[in-house]
C-alpha cells in the first residue's frame, strides 16, 4: 500500500553540496516500514541563511547537512548539542517548534564505532585527511583516549589545524609515519575518479594491526580489499553511514529501528546510493 502525503506529514531534508541518494532511501525506506508520517527529500542550496531560515518557518522537522555547509552552519541555528560542540561542526539540525537544535552523528558514529570494535586507545593512528569529516573522526579518537597518532595532509594549513585540535602532529606523508591504526577520510577509493586508488601503500597495510576507511561508496574500497586479503579487521564507510543516519533517524522522529530493520534499510540504500 503506497503512503500518501497529507497536510499532517513531516518534512525532513538534506543540505549538500553535491546530493546523494542514500539519505532519501534510507530514511523513507524506514518511514514507511514504521509506518510513520514523514517524508525526506535532498536538497542543494545557494543561499545557506535562507534555506536554514526555511527550516525554521516551514516547521521542517529536521535537516542533516553535508559538506561545504556543516561549519557555515554554527551561527544560524539556535542551540549546539556537545557532539556538535566538541569539533565546532554540524550535521543535523532538528527543529523543536521553530528552535534549531544541531548535532553532529558523525561523530557519534564513530565513537559508537571505537567502543563495538574494542579499539584500544594504546594504537598510534595515522588518519589521512584534513576536511570536515576528518575533524569529526579526529576529534571522535580524541575524546575516546587516543593520544599518539600523526595527522597525513598535503595541505599544511588544513593539516596544522585538525592536527592542533585533535591534539595529534601533522606530516604531510606517510614517509617516517609508523601506525598501526590507518584511516582513510579522503576521497580516495571514492566511486568516480579516485575509485581504484589506493588511500595507503601495501606496506603501510601490512604494518597495520586496524584497517578503517570512511569512504562509503562503494562499501568495498580498493583499501579494505586490501586489507581484507591480508586478513587485517577492518572499519567501513557503510557502518558509518548507516549508524550516523539511523541517529538522524531517532532525532527526527523518536523512534529507534531495530537491527534487523536497519540492515534492511541500510541494503535497500547502499544498492542505489550515487
Amino acid at each position: 500500500m503506497t503512503r500518501s502525503i497529507n497536510r499532517d506529514t513531516q518534512l525532513c531534508m538534506s543540505l549538500s553540496g553535491r546530493p546523494g541518494n542514500f539519505g532519501t532511501r534510507f530514511q523513507n525506506f524506514l518511514y514507511e516500514a514504521l509506518d510513520l508520517n514523514f517524508v525526506y527529500k535532498a536538497f542543494t542550496t545557494r543561499d545557506l541563511p535562507a534555506a536554514i531560515g526555511g527550516i525554521r518557518a516551514l516547521g521542517i522537522r529536521g535537516c542533516a547537512v553535508s559538506m561545504p555547509f556543516k561549519e557555515a552552519c554554527l551561527p544560524l541555528v539556535d542551540a549546539i548539542d556537545d557532539s556538535a560542540q566538541a569539533i565546532a561542526s554540524i550535521n543535523t539540525i532538528v527543529n523543536d517548534d521553530g528552535v534549531l537544535h544541531a548535532y553532529n552523528t558523525d561523530y557519534i558514529a564513530i565513537r559508537k564505532l571505537i567502543e563495538q570494535h574494542g579499539l584500544s586507545p594504546d594504537l598510534p593512528l595515522a588518519l589521512r585527511g584534513s576536511g570536515g569529516m576528518a575533524k569529526a573522526v579526529a576529534c571522535a579518537f580524541r575524546d575516546a583516549g587516543f593520544r599518539h597518532g600523526q595527522i597525513v595532509a598535503r595541505n599544511e594549513a588544513a593539516g596544522r589545524k585538525l592536527a592542533e585540535v585533535s591534539g595529534f602532529s601533522w606530516a604531510r606523508d606517510m614517509s617516517g609515519v609508523q601506525a598501526q591504526l590507518l584511516i582513510n577520510v579522503t576521497p580516495l577509493g571514492m566511486e568516480g575518479a579516485e575509485a581504484d586508488q589506493l588511500a595507503f601503500e601495501r606496506i603501510e597495510v601490512e604494518h597495520a594491526h586496524v584497517v578503517f576507511d570512511v569512504v562509503a561508496l562503494p562499501p568495498e574500497t580498493p583499501l579494505i580489499k586490501l586489507a581484507r586479503a591480508l586478513h587485517k579487521p577492518v572499519i567501513t564507510g557503510a557502518e558509518v553511514i548507516v549508524l550516523q543516519a539511523v541517529e538522524q533517524f531517532v532525532l527526527y522522529t523518536g523512534v529507534r529501528p531495530d537491527d534487523a530493520l536497519v540492515a534492511k534499510a541500510a541494503a535497500h540504500a547502499l544498492g542505489q546510493a550515487a
